[in-house]
């Protein structure tokens, strides 16, 4: 038998919180918050070869566990078990996740992407709030679903063309709209839509990003979490931290060097990771950083 109670505290004390935060906007923020700096972004377990589920029970158990969630379909899976437990509405939609402007057309799912409705304020009477764990590099706070440029902690985070869930008349909210991200991110925007995001689309997508040989997934380690109005991330051998007026970006020149960041600064769990994995994948990294850097750092 599934015990949700018990699972609930786990996934809530890893996030740092003692009590149940209410389904309310502020109880959003809180975990929303709670959930970005705590639980890190990461590829760990593709860059082993051996991928995570995607199963949201599975990335739950990990979640409360202490072991590493991993990438958007399992952060947002995961996130979405824990908000509907807590009572809050929550509804999935299709993401494509574009970096050139000639992928922006793209209709293959690449992010999960949640709202949260039933939280209407004065600027954003209609109540759908877009919550996201997955991005690596993102919002702390959930985004209002209103037309405009949106401010969390000095970032400038756009949400364009689409419906407007009062417009639209559904109570779910809009069923589509695009995301610009701040420029010079890890991104470009997203497209959002109600394209099938079923879980055999998922679970299918997954597959090729996973274990795909053309992935951007698996071409070198990454980990980030988001600090307040701090974007943290170990790309590589580099270590970045940049906030909204500032940019720090360091090579990690030794192993322990490297090892230490991804585990103390960006909170990686590693206990199940073997010497022989660290040492092949320290091994790669290395190569992989030379060549990048034999070729000007494009």
């Amino acid at each position: 038998m599934h015990d949700g109670s018990t699972e609930v505290e786990g996934y809530l004390a890893r996030l740092g919180l003692t009590e149940r935060p209410p389904a309310t906007l502020e109880g959003l923020r809180r975990v929303h918050r709670a959930h970005v700096s705590r639980i890190p972004y990461d590829n760990l377990s593709i860059m082993l070869g051996r991928p995570d589920a995607v199963d949201p029970l599975a990335s739950v158990a990990r979640a409360a566990g202490g072991g590493r969630l991993g990438y958007c379909f399992q952060q947002n899976g995961a996130f979405e078990w824990l908000l509907t437990e807590l009572g809050f509405a929550v509804s999935r939609r299709h993401g494509h996740v574009w970096f050139r402007p000639e992928d922006q057309l793209g209709t293959e799912l690449n992010h999960l992407v949640l709202v949260v409705s039933g939280l209407p304020t004065d600027d954003n009477p209609g109540g759908h709030w877009w919550a996201d764990a997955g991005l690596g590099e993102g919002f702390a706070e959930p985004l209002p679903l209103v037309r405009g440029d949106h401010d969390v902690d000095g970032w400038s985070f756009g949400i364009g063309a689409g419906y407007g869930a009062q417009a639209a008349g559904r109570p779910t909210g809009p069923a589509a709209w695009t995301y610009r991200h701040p420029p010079g991110g890890a991104i470009s925007g997203i497209v959002v839509t109600s394209r099938d995001h079923s879980a055999a689309v998922i679970d299918a997508s997954h597959e090729v990003l996973s274990r795909g040989e053309a992935s951007p997934f698996r071409r070198v380690v990454v980990a980030q979490r988001i600090a307040g109005p701090d974007f943290r991330t170990v790309r590589g051998l580099v270590h970045h931290v940049v906030t909204p007026g500032s940019r720090d970006q360091r090579d990690l020149t030794s192993y322990d060097d490297w090892r230490g960041a991804l585990v103390d600064d960006l909170l990686v769990p590693v206990g199940d990771v073997t010497e022989e994995e660290w040492t092949s994948l320290w091994d790669r990294t290395v190569a992989s950083h030379r060549a990048w850097d034999e070729a000007g750092r494009p």
